[in-house]
């Protein structure tokens, strides 16, 4: 299955192998199909799930931003958890991603089974601050949508969130580049604007609902994530924090062998309990 409708915006889902379900939820200009080799090796043990978020890839392009927002991403994936006959699921999102999958798990706790969030943020809780990264993504969409997606890739790929991605191998990098240059202006611009850390409903007071089995997974190398990662982790009941001495703001890309076992070394203790 590739195309499903909820209230009334096309997600592109995809599936594949047997098992109890994993959804993996990608980062922002990112896809399903990102996930590369990461969703072949979970499908030998696992009935995995990609989707692409909304303004992304092949799913809907919201004419309202709101439409897009973490919120709404969040119910519309419990809904095709669901539909799927897919609920609890084990869920992993990295970045934005890992945001839609914090807010699933407080607000459907009955869709998530175990939860693995890599370079998460749980929003900003300083109003001021909130306006501020309103403002700099508004900013961020008009600039995508007057200069077209080559120069805003270009721009995105020179933030220093991303420093650490020059050593990863140069077919690897040029792989990420090509998704993203893949993706349309304005499904991204409206993904900013409904999506960004300002948007969204912060999540700090509510992180002690999170009742599944949690790991959190950051970088070294990226000190605001990994900041923000040992806040979620000390926030959750219980959970786990992995730090990953030699990465960056996306461990699954620049050692993904380290991150693929940790995540699956978390998800078998499933199967043992």
């Amino acid at each position: 299955m590739t195309g499903v409708e909820v209230d009334g915006l096309r997600w592109e889902v995809r599936t594949r192998g047997v098992g109890i379900p994993l959804l993996l939820i990608h980062g922002f200009t990112g896809r399903g199909s990102s996930w590369g080799a990461h969703a072949t090796a979970f499908a030998r043990d696992f009935r995995v799930i990609v989707v692409d978020l909304p303004g992304h890839g092949r799913s809907g392009m919201p004419v309202d931003s709101c439409r897009s927002s973490i919120e709404r991403s969040a119910d519309d994936l419990a809904a095709i958890l669901r539909d799927f006959g897919a609920a609890p699921a084990h869920v992993l999102g990295y970045s934005l991603g890992a945001r839609v999958a914090l807010r699933m798990t407080v607000a459907h706790p009955g869709s998530v089974r175990r939860l693995i969030l890599e370079s998460p943020s749980a929003g900003i809780a300083d109003p001021a601050a909130r306006v501020a990264r309103l403002a700099a993504d508004e900013d961020r969409a008009e600039r995508l949508e007057r200069d077209g997606i080559e120069a805003f890739v270009a721009e995105w790929e020179g933030e220093a969130v991303f420093a650490s991605h020059a050593a990863m191998p140069a077919a690897r990098r040029a792989r990420l580049h090509d998704d993203r240059l893949r993706n349309r202006p304005a499904g991204l611009a409206a993904s900013l604007r409904g999506a960004g850390q300002g948007a969204m409903e912060p999540l700090h007071d509510r992180l002690g609902e999170v009742a599944a089995p949690t790991l959190v997974i950051a970088g070294a190398l990226d000190r605001a994530g990994r900041s923000r990662a040992d806040g979620i982790a000390a926030g959750i009941p219980h959970a786990r924090l992995a730090i990953v001495a030699t990465a960056g703001h996306t461990p699954h890309l620049e050692t993904p062998r380290i991150f693929r076992a940790l995540a699956t070394a978390f998800l078998e203790e499933d199967r043992a309990a």
